[in-house]
């Protein structure tokens, strides 16, 4: 399930021209690290808005393939139209992989760096969910 996680994320936020995308800061390590701590409601609903991504292009492209066999420009733009969905729920479950890649991206030293904001501390693995 990371990997299909993991994929979705990269779909919705890429690397630029400006600045780099979520696969350019390791989130392959902060997905198991999420699903270690975080509790397994949030994380079956990561998993859930990760599914219902990979397989609405039917309705943001109108082809019944899934998110990962789109050709790039395919993925780019249906990463663009299914977050405008007029289906709430798809745009909730989406929201939630957009708040989780977020956390990712925005924690990374080189982001954190590329907007003049000093790294985070090392975390200290004192405060658990579980």
């Amino acid at each position: 399930m990371i990997a299909l996680v993991r994929s979705v994320l990269c779909d919705l936020m890429p690397r630029s021209a400006q600045l780099p995308g979520i696969e350019d800061t390791g989130v392959a390590a902060f997905l198991v690290k999420l699903r270690r701590e975080s509790t397994s409601l949030y994380w079956t609903g990561l998993v859930a808005g990760a599914v219902v991504y990979a397989f609405t292009p039917v309705l943001s492209v109108g082809l019944p393939l899934p998110s990962f066999l789109l050709p790039a420009r395919l993925r780019d733009l249906h990463a663009q139209r299914i977050v405008k969905s007029n289906l709430y729920l798809v745009r909730q479950a989406v929201f939630l992989l957009r708040l989780s890649a977020g956390m990712c991206w925005g924690m990374h030293p080189t982001i954190r760096t590329h907007f003049g904001l000093t790294p985070y501390p090392e975390d200290p693995g004192t405060l658990r969910t579980t």
